[in-house]
């Protein structure tokens, strides 16, 4: 086998070149000093007392597919860190990472089978063999009868072997009823890539050895993708290359954690932000010296969006356009990225294409600091595979209304949170006959099931993730148990090998459990970098692996400096549509994704809920950010409970007043409202999911959930609200100054000594 150390190894994460291939693996663990520590008085036999151990696996809290350094003594996990010699990671973690010993000792986890029996229908305990039983009898009859494509399984969006071993027992079953869905799932993001630059995956984001970002609404260090990456890239990129130090640039209606790091966060009308990427577009064209081939086409498809014309619909001034047009294609490399709230408007994928066309427009494809394409997965056909979106959603919920679905299979996933109320999606699931949820907590969908059979948490089991989007060439892991199981539940895909050697399934199912099969599957991989010589060294190779926590391959790909035939003539971006007319609803509503609850799975954890938002320092709560203007206008001040009212519903939470989101616009964190999500979570805050309205983007058929208007309607009522930071006003202390968008010689502005700029257009 050949062989590459870590620094050769994390020098191929944002290089430009990189020479042929061969599979690689990093055999050497960390090497740990012994720690010693007085046990407590009769530990068990098995462990060393006082010895920590150390176990490289991967975290599971998102889909970024960080590599972590679990420390366990006497068999039990006690902190997590990033793994140093994993590509996504190297070394860091986020909070949520740090955050996975309380999914593992949370005192909420369902710990065994349980089954709804009995006149009140209460969920009583039941063995796994009953359980397994109970399914597999259902699930058998189902198949019998020819009637296996009455099985649903929805799942939270995996990766990998499980992801293969899903496919492989619906296709068993004769189902075709099989999808993954998340909330934040970048759909519009992938379909833009994939018209763009005819890809299927995901590129890779150099933000590490750019030199000029435009951010389009992109959260990068946040929640975007892979936070923890970007911010490794952005630290390095602020530290400087060849003595530059790279210039970041947020544009989003409502300052995000990135818009607050940036060196410039420039407000645009939401939805509004592919509009504005087609002006900086047009000026680069036709002002920037732009010669290539297909400089008429370009021109032709831009005409209608002059830095003039941009400036009306954008709230963004000309000079600003031209000023940023200018930066981005005289500064080398650059890069343009999209998504988050930009991405969700009823234009979101042609917003998104606009996006990244400037990549292509200034040469910065494939490039050190540019947009870096990927290699197909190692394993699978990618995340974006079988992923949900709302329509597919709708119509899973309309074949559960029509009795077409007789047994629907949840896993991790908790769609009666994430789905708008308008999606009536409860009210479908109520109407299949057998609902098995195999949550390793209960959660609001969980709780309409008929029978819980509860996974293992991810540091108890066997798996494996392929991050993507990856970074820029193959990379993956084995994730493996640290610890033992603390109670009675079973690993994901040792319940579906249970399941399918219940229903005689053994030919296509010839593993004893989930570590078998990822063995197995791992031999493929071994030989796909291996001499005929080598062929049975794979032992040394899975155990390297596991060991090290890591595996990849020392290749990029190389691809022409194209865009698709045809895509030019069809660039350009409509104003985005919104639910509910301005004049009774006259705000629009940005909802975002929660930097400590994400989506809300993070709500059950204590660490999450006590961790200051890191804008707002509020906690264990909701809150509604209103600019200061609005909230002079409406005679509301902090703390006044108001009910946020769309044309779908209302929910009621107090006022934030936020110095950073346009007068028009309205902001509210996901994560809190949960009804059903234990001690920690239940009952806090509202879920402003449940108010949006099932605008879909018409391409994907994903829910715009940018796309609703909302009025505010004043309780006249008041809280306290719960945070740890003080005033967010200066008190005559002129910690921030803001200048126009081109300040006068030697004017300039600072926040306690870091430089920010706050652009008046």
């Amino acid at each position: 086998m050949s062989s590459i150390d870590r620094r050769d190894f994390l020098k191929l994460v944002g290089a430009g070149g990189v020479g042929t291939g061969a599979g690689f693996v990093l055999r050497d663990s960390i090497n740990h000093p012994v720690e010693q520590l007085i046990p407590y008085p009769v530990p068990p036999e098995e462990f060393s007392p006082g010895i920590a151990t150390h176990y490289n696996s991967v975290c599971s809290m998102c889909s970024a597919g960080c590599g972590i350094t679990v420390r366990t003594r006497e068999g039990r996990a006690k902190k997590i860190e990033g793994n140093p010699a994993h590509p996504v990671s190297q070394g860091r973690l986020c909070a949520h990472g740090q955050a996975g010993l309380q999914v593992l000792y949370n005192p909420d986890r369902l710990t065994g089978p349980l089954s709804r029996s009995g006149e009140g229908g209460e969920l009583l305990p039941v063995t796994w063999e009953e359980g397994i039983s109970q399914l597999a009898g259902r699930l058998g009859d189902l198949r019998a009868n020819g009637q296996g494509n009455g099985v649903g399984f929805l799942s939270e969006g995996v990766g990998g072997h499980l992801a293969g071993l899903f496919e492989l027992f619906m296709g068993q079953l004769g189902s075709n009823r099989l999808l993954h869905y998340d909330f934040a799932h970048p759909q519009t993001l992938y379909a833009a890539i994939n018209r763009l630059f005819g890809e299927a995956n995901l590129p890779y984001y150099d933000l590490q050895n750019t030199r000029f970002l435009l951010s389009f609404g992109a959260d990068y260090l946040g929640n975007w993708i892979s936070p923890v990456h970007h911010g490794l890239g952005f630290g390095r990129s602020r530290d400087g290359r060849d003595g530059v130090r790279g210039r970041f640039v947020q544009i989003e209606p409502r300052m995000s954690l990135s818009g607050a790091a940036a060196d410039e966060w420039v407000p645009a009308n939401p939805g509004t932000e592919g509009i504005l990427a087609l002006g900086l577009a047009h000026y680069i064209v036709n002002e920037g010296g732009y010669q290539r081939g297909d400089r008429d086409a370009w021109a032709a498809s831009l005409e209608p969006y002059s830095p003039a014309a941009v400036a009306e619909q954008t709230g963004v001034s000309a000079d600003t356009i031209i000023r940023l047009a200018e930066t981005f294609a005289g500064t080398q490399p650059s890069l343009a990225i999209g998504g988050g709230a930009a991405g969700q408007h009823s234009n979101g994928v042609d917003t998104l294409v606009a996006v990244n066309a400037l990549n292509y427009l200034v040469g910065n494809l494939g490039r050190e600091g540019g947009l870096v394409f990927n290699p197909p997965p190692a394993v699978g056909s990618g995340a974006n595979g079988a992923q949900a979106t709302y329509t597919s959603m709708l119509e899973l919920a309309e074949d559960a209304r029509q009795g077409d679905i007789q047994v629907l299979i949840l896993n991790q996933t908790n769609p009666a949170f994430t789905l708008p109320a308008a999606a009536e999606f409860r009210q479908a699931i109520a109407e299949v006959p057998l609902v098995v949820s195999l949550s390793s907590f209960m959660d609001e969908t969980t709780a309409m099931a008929d029978l819980i059979l509860p996974s293992h948490t991810y540091l108890e089991a066997w798996g494996d993730s392929f991050p993507e989007p990856g970074v820029g060439f193959s990379a993956g892991a084995v994730s493996q148990p640290v610890v033992s199981p603390l109670y009675n539940t079973r690993a994901t895909g040792d319940i579906i090998i249970g399941l399918a050697h219940a229903l005689g399934l053994t030919d296509a199912f010839p593993w004893a459990n989930m570590e078998e099969r990822l063995q197995e599957g791992w031999r493929e991989i071994h030989a796909r970098g291996v001499t005929a010589a080598e062929a049975d060294d794979f032992e040394d190779f899975w155990t390297g692996v596991v060991k090290a926590g890591v595996w990849g391959e020392t290749s990029r790909r190389v691809r022409p400096l194209a865009v698709e035939n045809g895509v030019i003539e069809t660039i350009g971006v409509e104003l985005p549509e919104f639910s509910g007319s301005s004049a009774e609803y006259p705000f629009i509503l940005h909802p975002y994704l929660s930097n400590t609850l994400d989506d809300g799975r993070g709500a059950n954890l204590p660490w999450m809920q006590e961790l200051p938002d890191p804008l707002t320092s509020v906690v264990y709560g909701s809150w509604v950010e209103l600019n200061p203007t609005t909230a002079g206008e409406l005679g509301l001040v902090e703390g006044d409970l108001v009910e946020v009212e769309s044309p779908e519903g209302t929910v009621v939470a107090p006022v934030f007043v936020y110095p950073a989101i346009m007068p028009n616009v309205i902001a509210m964190p996901i994560g809190q409202g949960h009804t059903n999500y234990g001690r920690y979570a239940s009952d806090r805050g509202v879920n402003p999911i449940e108010i949006l309205s099932p605008q879909v983007e018409p391409e994907t058929g994903d829910l715009a959930w940018a796309a609703t208007r909302v009025r505010l309607v004043p309780t006249g009522q008041r809280v306290e609200i719960v945070k740890t930071g003080g005033v967010s006003r200066e008190l005559g202390r002129e910690i921030i100054q803001t200048v126009d968008a081109e300040p006068s010689a030697g004017e300039s502005a600072g926040l306690s000594g870091i430089p920010v700029t706050v652009v008046h257009s």
